[in-house]
């Protein structure tokens, strides 16, 4: 891993970050691993690469904090793995399954964002304005196939309302 952060874990087992000069958390080391930096954890006395090792405790400490992934028979399965001929195979099994699966989930993360707008109430807004329109549609199929026009937003008058309208003689009834 050359260009790489270096961080470097010392005998107090605390964490040295290279590049930002401070002590950083496995929290931190998760953090670095979602944003997808590069870097390679160096045992202070000996420099030996221990990054599989704290990478494993950062999955450790995940799987106490929430819903684990990796559950007792998962677990167990991969135990059994270890010695066996097969072991290498697994490996590459579960590391092209992982890559294969990331792959799918952001592939399905693109199209989501394809899907949902930017501006959810600019998309609920247009969604309104289509469904008034489709209505408007249905309406005017509606009355035009019983012969009649419909006005914008409501039902026309009869002619006996238009006429007691313009006579005066008070409100009209509604249409039956």
């Amino acid at each position: 891993m050359n260009g790489s952060r270096i961080l470097k874990k010392y005998p107090n087992r605390r964490l040295y970050d290279t590049t930002t000069s401070k002590y950083i958390t496995l929290e931190d080391v998760r953090r670095l691993v979602l944003d997808g930096v590069q870097f390679v954890v160096r045992d202070s006395k000996t420099d030996e690469d221990i990054t599989r090792s704290v990478l494993l405790q950062v999955i450790a400490e995940q799987e106490e904090a929430g819903q684990p992934i990796f559950t007792v028979p998962i677990l167990t399965q991969m135990i059994q793995f270890y010695g066996d001929a097969i072991q290498g195979l697994a490996s590459e099994f579960l590391q092209r399954s992982l890559v294969a699966f990331g792959e799918q989930q952001r592939l399905f993360r693109r199209q989501l964002e394809d899907v949902m707008p930017k501006d959810p109430f600019g998309a609920m807004s247009d969604l309104t304005r289509q469904n008034v329109a489709r209505w408007q549609n249905a309406q005017g199929a509606w009355f035009g196939a019983a012969g009649e026009k419909p006005t914008e937003g409501a039902a026309k008058p009869s002619a006996s309302e238009e006429e007691r309208e313009r006579k005066g003689k008070g409100g009209s009834r509604p249409r039956r």
